[in-house]
């Protein structure tokens, strides 16, 4: 057993009818990681015992992570404020249940606390990975993903990245250095936040202890709604979304938020908001009526008017054979859209 190791075990029994002593753990996480920094800087794979004891905290005792009396090891504060997917009043979040990650699109159940990361973005996928993107403070963008299992990842590349350079999944805790495509150093760690639960973490930079603390803005105790702005409240017969991604990197100049829906056959139907503080005025009278409002369609696109500085779409002609435009129709009227984009508080 490593000296980090037995330094947990020894706090962990003499708490054994009380509380865990996080501070004291972390305290010697941080000591154990400056000596390895040291020692270890060459070296092209990092071995950081912090992420591995972050992990480790999270298993035995989950109800740690994204609580008052969490580590406090703190990325920088963020700059400005940004918008956060509202909150799902009810809905546990993936430490409490890690059976629903990734069950229900249109739900995410990991967040980021707001006095350490700004949101920029975040996804539920149809591979049943839910991902927050957000900035740790100074421009450092960091990205993580959870899933109920280790395939989820296998073969998952990373945008921006080369695939085959990407070590393969540890999930151990350990910060591999990957060189991106365009030449800069990354760093991507693998570790399991909770029992059940699979987490890959990357960003870009020279500094890998950068990643770790970035880590700790990750709240895993909370679910909030993937479509920000935007819920979709009526599908087609047979339908199911299947991919939620909100974007929200420049807001409030400009925003898009997407969603994929599935249907019988492989059919598939693209529905998406794009918000543009500067878009000129839009078509005001359609071609259509749907619901009771304008509609107007353009090949197999129909778009539903009447949203200032924005375009709410849905391209149902793919494949061929399909989603019909009525399909389309049931979609836009069910779509619930925040009246003021611009305003998160309104996004319930």
């Amino acid at each position: 057993m490593i000296d980090l190791d037995q330094r947990i075990a020894s706090v962990l029994r003499e708490h054994a009818e009380g509380e865990t002593d996080t501070h004291r753990l972390l305290r010697a996480a941080r000591a154990r990681g400056r000596r390895r920094q040291l020692r270890r800087r060459a070296a092209t794979g990092i071995a950081v015992a912090l992420v591995g004891v972050l992990g480790f905290v999270a298993v035995t005792r989950p109800e740690l992570s994204g609580l008052p009396g969490r580590p406090p090891l703190t990325a920088a504060a963020p700059s400005a404020a940004a918008p956060a997917p509202p909150l799902a009043d009810g809905v546990p979040g993936a430490a409490q249940r890690p059976d629903l990650v990734g069950a229900d699109p249109q739900l995410l159940h990991v967040g980021v606390d707001p006095a350490k990361g700004r949101y920029l973005g975040w996804e539920v996928n149809g591979r049943q990975i839910e991902s927050v993107r957000f900035d740790a403070g100074g421009g450092r963008v960091v990205t993580v993903e959870v899933a109920r299992s280790a395939a989820a990842f296998d073969g998952l590349g990373i945008s921006g990245w080369a695939v085959d350079a990407l070590p393969e999944p540890t999930f151990d805790g350990s910060i591999q250095r990957v060189v991106v495509t365009d030449g800069s150093p990354g760093y991507v760690t693998w570790w399991r936040p909770a029992t059940g639960l699979y987490a890959r973490a990357s960003t870009r930079g020279a500094d890998p202890f950068a990643l770790t603390r970035a880590i700790t803005a990750v709240r895993w105790d909370e679910a909030r709604r993937c479509g920000g702005p935007v819920r979709l409240t009526q599908l087609p017969d047979g339908a199911a979304v299947s991919r939620c991604a909100v974007d929200v990197a420049a807001f409030p100049g400009a925003m898009t938020v997407s969603f994929t829906v599935a249907g019988p056959r492989s059919a598939a139907m693209y529905v998406e908001l794009q918000y543009g503080a500067k878009l000129a005025a839009g078509r005001t009278e359609g071609n259509r009526t749907v619901g009771g409002r304008p509609a107007y369609r353009y090949g197999d696109k129909l778009e539903l008017l009447g949203f200032p500085k924005a375009h709410l779409i849905a391209d149902f002609g793919w494949p061929g054979q399909g989603f019909t435009e009525a399909d389309a129709a049931i979609v836009l009227v069910g779509a619930r859209v925040a009246k003021d984009l611009t305003r998160p508080e309104t996004w319930d």
